[in-house]
């Protein structure tokens, strides 16, 4: 699959689609790639019984209004971006549908998470959620609680590692962030695995059992990311490993960053990071944007 270098945006004028507008024009700006803005409409059920067919002027209404919302947008986006080239699509029907088919040829679709318009419901969670899981691409998710401020707009970028396939492409799609945003890469390695047991059943751990076991930690995710590290000899780097659950440990690390980029699937050598569950609750409680990273076939 051949993927454009393009930034796709989905739009229906609720504060959380300000954000995202705002967030994915910035993107595309320090990428240099354009930006393409996508809005979709359908008729309400609830005004026409089963088997009617509206008159062709409500459609042609329901389109204008959702042009003006893309008008608005684009708007946003200059604001950001005043030199951005920004294209757009409309399209009558499923919001998912169109998201999917688009994501077969793009860099990334952003989308915002809560809030609700009449026309689209662009950033419904049911929306955000089928998208998430299901796209060809990348997908950021911009809460209405997301904005970018003077606080985190130069903030690190960061990664959940966990030595999974989908994980180490995670890692090296959150590399080419940091490479593209000018910002640090902060890898967090978040473990807590009942397994581990210490000289005798029944007994606590000892410290330095744990300690031996996160040194090797630190060791496996120092050669984890060496490659990547030659790969873009100018991004600095920090990683921390933490004993704590995954969530936890990426939400703080999280905090005053412009971008948390996860994997969505997969445990690997690393143990006790299960991606999955972890993108899903982070998406709910991420400080600030949150990018998901699918394998095709996860």
């Amino acid at each position: 699959m051949t993927h454009d270098d393009i930034v796709i945006v989905a739009v229906d004028g609720s504060p959380a689609s300000d954000n995202a507008v705002r967030w994915a024009a910035n993107t595309a700006m320090k990428r240099n790639i354009p930006l393409r803005l996508a809005a979709s409409y359908s008729m309400p059920q609830f005004l026409y019984a089963e088997g009617m067919i509206p008159p062709q002027e409500v459609f042609d209404d329901l389109q204008r209004e959702t042009l003006k919302t893309v008008d608005r947008a684009r708007e946003i986006a200059l604001e950001v971006a005043p030199d951005l080239r920004i294209g757009h699509a409309v399209a009558e029907g499923s919001p998912i549908d169109m998201l999917l088919e688009m994501s077969r040829e793009a860099t990334m679709v952003v989308m915002g998470s809560r809030g609700l318009n009449g026309l689209s419901g662009l950033v419904l969670g049911s929306v955000s959620a089928a998208v998430v899981s299901h796209a060809y691409c990348p997908v950021v998710v911009v809460r209405e609680d997301n904005a970018v401020t003077d606080a985190n707009k130069y903030g690190p970028v960061v990664v959940g590692v966990d030595g999974s396939d989908v994980s180490r492409q995670a890692t090296e799609v959150a590399f080419a962030e940091a490479a593209a945003r000018g910002a640090q890469l902060h890898a967090v390695h978040a473990w807590v695995d009942t397994q581990i047991q210490g000289p005798g059943a029944g007994y606590a751990v000892a410290d330095d059992h744990w300690q031996a076991v996160q040194s090797e930690k630190n060791q496996l995710l120092g050669r984890y990311l060496d490659e990547l590290m030659e790969k873009y000899p100018d991004v600095e780097v920090t990683k921390s490993i933490t004993r704590e659950g995954p969530v936890r440990a990426l939400a703080g690390a999280a905090e005053g960053a412009q971008l948390l980029v996860t994997g969505s699937h997969g445990r690997g050598g690393f143990k006790g990071m299960l991606l999955g569950s972890t993108s899903r609750a982070l998406l709910q409680v991420a400080p600030c944007p949150m990018m998901v990273v699918r394998t095709q076939d996860s």
